[in-house]
């Protein structure tokens, strides 16, 4: 991928300035005098002076600046000669010229396939992209014809291969290992083309509408499946609960007692007009005098 350069309006401005001033010096230097006798002598003073203009121009031209984050591939006579930048640097007139401006930023790129079959035979399509850098822009201009195009391609080469060698399941709960893997395959490759994958992230893997609602059928198969997993777990936590309160309450009658009228008086607080109480607790309760009516009977007896 090959950078286009913005108008540099500093560059330009440098430029210009020296330009105008060597035609100023020129211009005090070769002034052509008012006397014709002397006149052809200044015509070849001023041609001189055109001369060193032209220089100057040339010179000028060959002034060039790259930004902090780019790297120029400068080629003498069609050959590699040096990689320049960043800030002001100079070529040679008619003889260097810059191949190619390369980013050495971190770069993202998209990539896609398109209906490619998993291992278990389901056509999926998936979107990833790519995080890459350049690290060596000689390497990258010079043994890649287009560096940028090559990292993508490898990349849709190496997902196609990651899915046709994984079966859905995995691409939809291990994505991130497939991830990797394809990292790993595409850095291996452009390492020696001085470019370095950093991350492969998967960003939406859409399958068939009607395996869509099988799926949703088996996720929510799958949830009520732990949620009743869950309630049983939950239910013999309980019942030990209650196997350990049910020995504590038979090694004590005074807590099982206080109990039963705990019960009582929670029921008696919801404002019930009427309660179900077991006939083996209204026995107990009876024969135990435990709201003192037997009492109460006994001193009415006394009283008639």
């Amino acid at each position: 991928m090959i950078i286009k350069k913005k108008n540099d309006y500093t560059l330009a401005a440098i430029r210009l300035i020296v330009l105008v001033i060597t035609a100023v010096i020129i211009s005090i230097v070769y002034r052509i005098p008012e006397k014709s006798e002397l006149y052809m002598q200044d015509l070849t003073s001023l041609w001189g002076g055109a001369v060193i203009f032209l220089v100057v121009i040339l010179l000028v031209s060959s002034i060039r600046k790259a930004d902090e984050w780019e790297r120029a591939i400068v080629l003498r006579f069609g050959k590699f000669r040096k990689v320049k930048g960043p800030g002001l640097f100079f070529l040679i007139p008619l003889a260097d010229r810059i191949a190619q401006l390369v980013d050495i930023r971190i770069r993202v790129s998209d990539f896609s396939t398109q209906k490619t079959l998993t291992s278990d035979s389901v056509t999926v399509n998936v979107d990833a992209i790519c995080f890459w850098l350049v690290w060596d822009p000689q390497k990258a201009v010079l043994e890649v014809a287009n560096y940028a195009d090559a990292v993508i391609l490898s990349s849709k080469t190496a997902l196609r291969n990651a899915i046709s060698s994984h079966d859905l399941s995995t691409f939809l709960e291990h994505s991130d290992i497939i991830e990797k893997e394809i990292q790993e395959y595409v850095d291996k490759k452009t390492t020696e083309w001085g470019i370095t994958v950093l991350h492969i992230e998967i960003v939406d893997i859409q399958i068939p509408e009607p395996l869509q609602d099988s799926l949703s059928r088996v996720a929510q198969a799958e949830r009520e499946k732990k949620a009743r997993i869950f309630l049983a777990e939950a239910e013999i936590e309980i019942a030990k609960k209650l196997e350990e309160a049910i020995s504590i309450y038979a090694k004590n009658e005074g807590a099982m007692k206080l109990k039963i009228l705990t019960i009582l008086n929670e029921g008696l607080k919801a404002g019930n007009s009427m309660m179900l109480v077991p006939n083996t607790l209204t026995e107990e309760l009876k024969t135990k005098d435990v709201f003192g009516l037997a009492a109460l009977n006994e001193l009415k007896k006394m009283k008639e």
